[in-house]
């Protein structure tokens, strides 16, 4: 079994020391970064099962420097605050971080989230094997490449804002509600609001928007959550 690596982007000496002890302690390859743009550029020039990134940096915070991630690679980003706001937790979770961890870091706690977000990324990648495509108008999802084509375009989307698009999609006409959905994507560990789903919705509506599709795919149900329904394709070719 190949060694996971992990990406550190932390100011902080200190901070930095500890997570390399205790992430090596545990078998993982650690690559450290002391700021976002140094960072950015170690994600762009190495694969990594998951990056463990500050939030509060000098030349580049750490939602700036996940925003950008997000449209790199869907890779797990966990984010390391000494903020414990819900607000700035449904920030972070609505740009594309997967999970958060307050400041100071308890070894054993930061170990488990890592690795729940990779059983969490595996059990997604493999879930999806048998279903090659799943087709609509002007639309193709393949979930094996985690692959969204709109009008032969391939569209980029965050890791979450794929799982969305890909839940909804395998289950047309189902009302799922908002907190459906973050247990399915976040887990029971989620600490946030269920609100964060509002805005990788309107995210994906946009890109899908831009990318020339005449048509919402994913409707509201005003009171309960969304669905997936391609039904206004056919109103519009009447």
């Amino acid at each position: 079994m190949s060694q996971l690596r992990v990406l550190v982007i932390d100011d902080e000496w200190n901070m930095r020391n500890l997570l390399r002890i205790y992430l090596s302690n545990e078998g993982f390859h650690v690559t450290e970064s002391s700021n976002g743009s140094e960072g950015l550029k170690a994600f762009r020039s190495q694969t990594h099962d998951v990056v463990l990134l500050d939030v509060m940096m000098p030349d580049m915070d750490g939602w700036q420097v996940c925003k950008k991630m997000r449209e790199i690679a869907p890779v797990p980003i966990l984010m390391l605050t000494a903020r414990g706001e819900v607000k700035d937790k449904v920030l972070g979770l609505g740009i594309g971080a997967d999970d958060y961890v307050v400041k100071p870091v308890d070894p054993e706690e930061l170990i488990a989230r890592i690795y729940a977000l990779l059983r969490r990324s595996s059990h997604q990648a493999h879930a999806v094997v048998r279903e090659q495509k799943l087709t609509f108008p002007d639309l193709t999802i393949y979930p094996e490449r985690r692959q969204v084509v709109v009008m032969n375009e391939n569209i980029d989307l965050t890791q979450k804002e794929y799982d969305i698009l890909q839940l909804l999609a395998q289950h047309p006409q189902r009302t799922f509600e908002r907190d459906a959905i973050v247990e399915r994507l976040w887990g029971n560990d989620f600490l946030g609001e269920n609100r964060v789903i509002d805005t990788h919705i309107k995210n994906i509506r946009e890109k899908l928007q831009l990318a020339g599709l005449s048509y919402n795919p994913i409707k509201t149900v005003w009171g309960i959550g969304y669905k997936w329904d391609d039904s206004s394709y056919y109103s519009l070719k009447v």
